[in-house]
């Protein structure tokens, strides 16, 4: 027994050539989120930031993530192809987009903006890393509609048969990751910014969290076919999840063993 993918159109609506498709609503979504929350919280007595700072920072972390994802997608999982042929990394109509390359590009966005507005790397990582967690699960629900980047084969009774997956029925590992690498760390964060914290470590937190997650839903997602799991044991994705965890515990250490704090970031 498994459940029937649902027949959505990952097309909107097209005009002319113009396709607007779910992903990238799914994005706009994460953006849109991201930007209300950020001028929130810099309207909090004692922020220390401004709406101008805000929408700046949101500029970069925007291309962070747009950049950062691509290039980190071609060099973590479209290496081969990419040294065949340079020009794929400009190939974006072919699609392709790596979290740990956009996480990546977004730690260059924050320590580009926190140099030029000579704030503390770690408190604009603070201020920042809650504002992600919602972006990623609207993100995953886009890749759930499109039937893509699907789970193991498994015989759960909320397993789904996807149209590009196979007769047989799999995880619908998206579902999974939206729900505890979005909504569930989401809350963590918020819960845990609620309160004046040692500066760096709601990054930390997100870093750990984050990690932790996606190294375990690994577990349940289908392996990248021309990669597959080293040794037969670990996949690409819990490779590169593994510094994250470490990093993310090394900062929150570090972070409560320093005196300096950062202002809370949510309002109560």
């Amino acid at each position: 027994m498994a459940l029937q993918f649902p027949e959505i159109d990952p097309i909107i609506f097209s005009i002319g050539p113009l396709s607007v498709r779910w992903y990238g609503v799914m994005y706009l979504i994460g953006f849109t989120f991201a930007m209300w929350l950020a001028n929130r919280q810099a309207e909090k007595p004692n922020s220390g930031w401004t709406k101008e700072q805000v929408s700046d920072m949101l500029f970069y972390g925007m291309l962070g993530v747009i950049l950062g994802g691509r290039v980190g997608y071609v060099l973590f999982y479209q290496f081969g192809h990419f040294i065949e042929n340079p020009l794929y990394l400009f190939r974006i109509d072919q699609g392709g987009m790596s979290f740990h390359g956009g996480a990546l590009g977004v730690i260059a966005a924050i320590i580009i903006f926190a140099i030029r507005t000579k704030k503390s790397i770690l408190s604009v990582g603070d201020f920042v890393v809650p504002l992600v967690p919602v972006g990623l699960l609207a993100g995953r629900i886009g890749n759930f509609i499109n039937g893509e980047l699907w789970g193991r084969t498994t015989d759960v009774s909320w397993a789904f048969v996807f149209p590009t997956g196979g007769p047989l029925p799999r995880h619908p590992s998206q579902l999974y990751e939206a729900f505890f690498e979005g909504l569930v760390l989401f809350i963590i964060l918020i819960w845990f910014a609620k309160k004046p914290r040692p500066a760096g470590s709601i990054a930390g937190l997100f870093l750990l969290g984050y990690g932790a997650f996606r190294f375990c839903i690994e577990y349940f997602r289908e392996p990248d076919a021309h990669i597959g799991l080293y040794a037969g044991v670990i996949s690409q994705g819990q490779i590169l999840s593994l510094p994250m965890v470490i990093a993310g515990a090394g900062l929150m250490v570090w972070a409560y063993k320093s005196k300096s704090t950062t202002h809370s970031q949510v309002s109560n």
